[in-house]
């Protein structure tokens, strides 16, 4: 039998937790779908540089390729799609859409992490730097990460991986992973540009 002790306490934490998850549900983003408007913020470049998403889709089509970053190791499905579209700039480039890559994780070295990942990513290209048309982005508080709804959170994850076509600031096409696989590749994305 519950004391009046014991049951107000039952009570209050189921409270909290019913508080808590209510507050966890209205912090966590929808997932944005083809023709809404396109989240906007502002993250830092992996060259220091500060890049405004409003003012980048505001210059023409945006490939926007949202990877796991840095989960604790380098996802080598995360180096291989980066290394596709590296080695495709020139046809995003032809297409007139520039390509922006996001490296979520821990604020905690993730720029040393995001420069060994374009290292990796860039030695087989034998470039130093990336092309013209093609910036990565630091997400270190996740939060073009939540904006989207595509904070993974589970051990030794950060995001599920996406790919975002923004054209006119509305998404245009929109293909979330929710496994480490299933990313869309260079040549997909480059077709949908032309749809």
């Amino acid at each position: 039998m519950m004391t009046p002790l014991r049951s107000a306490t039952f009570a209050l934490a189921a409270g909290l937790l019913l508080a808590a998850s209510a507050v966890a549900q209205t912090e966590t983003a929808t997932r944005p779908a083809v023709g809404d408007e396109a989240p906007t913020l502002s993250l830092v470049s992996t060259a220091g540089e500060p890049v405004d998403l409003a003012e980048t889709f505001d210059e023409g089509k945006t490939v926007l390729v949202v990877l796991r970053g840095y989960p604790g190791y380098q996802c080598g499905i995360c180096s291989k799609q980066a290394t596709d579209f590296l080695r495709q700039s020139k046809k995003f480039a032809d297409a007139e859409a520039n390509v922006v890559m996001v490296y979520p994780g821990d604020a905690a070295g993730l720029d040393g992490h995001a420069d060994e990942f374009l290292t990796g990513a860039m030695k087989d290209m034998k470039r130093k730097k990336l092309p013209k048309g093609v910036t990565m982005l630091l997400d270190p508080n996740f939060d073009l990460v939540d904006a989207y709804g595509l904070r993974w959170d589970a051990p030794n994850e950060t995001a599920y991986p996406a790919t975002y076509i923004v054209e006119d600031g509305k998404i245009t096409f929109a293909e979330v992973s929710d496994g480490h696989g299933g990313r869309v590749n260079a040549k997909g994305a480059l077709a949908a540009l032309t749809k």
